[in-house]
């Protein structure tokens, strides 16, 4: 194996780690905002269902999933509060 071979391994091995690194937040991210997500919709399910029986249910709409995707249960808290306030 000559140099030429040994150092274009090296710079192979340099570029992969430089495009998982540039990559590797952006995916973070998104797996935490899908976590958000998924967890602050089975807390609205679960309050909802809860909620039927006092009648007090939070309505699943766009603005509602970005809120519960961006702040997860803090989320689900603050649309409570909202909804008990300006209903």
């Amino acid at each position: 194996m000559d140099y030429l071979t040994l150092a274009i391994y090296f710079l192979a091995l340099a570029a992969l780690y430089l495009v998982v690194k540039f990559f590797w937040l952006p995916i973070r991210i998104f797996w935490i905002l899908l976590s958000n997500a998924i967890l602050g919709g089975l807390v609205i399910l679960l309050f909802n269902w809860v909620g039927a029986y006092v009648n007090l249910q939070l309505p699943i709409n766009p603005f509602t999933a970005l809120v519960v995707g961006f702040l997860g249960i803090p989320g689900v808290i603050l649309l409570i509060i909202l909804h008990i306030l300006y209903v």
